[in-house]
């Protein structure tokens, strides 16, 4: 069974950074991935980032290409999700995902119980 616990979020201003963690259980394969995904009240989860899990392959979303970075420490069981000058449009709860690295946006098996990130000056 992957549990998978989140943790960093919190209030920054426009043009802060901050760091998300999920730290991860039961999870080894390389077939894996884990990832990102956030969510606004009245609209659909969106991806943000994945990571094959013991590789660095990655993969975002246009809109946090060239500010956020996931990485992941394989000793640990942990990914992080660094987040650079942020915006507002960045406030969302965030959900670490884990699931197939092949077509992971639809095939998600399993989710982090959410971390609010809120961005407002």
């Amino acid at each position: 069974q992957v549990q998978l616990v989140e943790s960093g979020g919190g209030l920054a201003q426009p043009g802060d950074s901050l760091r998300l963690s999920c730290a991860a259980t039961g999870l080894t394969s390389s077939r894996n991935a884990m990832g990102w995904f956030r969510q606004v009240p009245g609209k659909e989860r969106e991806f943000v980032a994945v990571i094959r899990w013991g590789g660095v392959t990655a993969y975002y979303a246009d809109s946090v290409i060239g500010r956020f970075t996931i990485s992941s420490d394989n000793a640990k069981n942990t990914v992080y999700l660094q987040m650079n000058s942020l915006k507002f449009e960045d406030t969302a709860v965030y959900y670490c995902a884990a699931g197939p690295f092949v077509d992971f946006t639809r095939q998600i098996k399993y989710w982090g119980q959410g971390t609010q990130v809120t961005v407002s000056s």
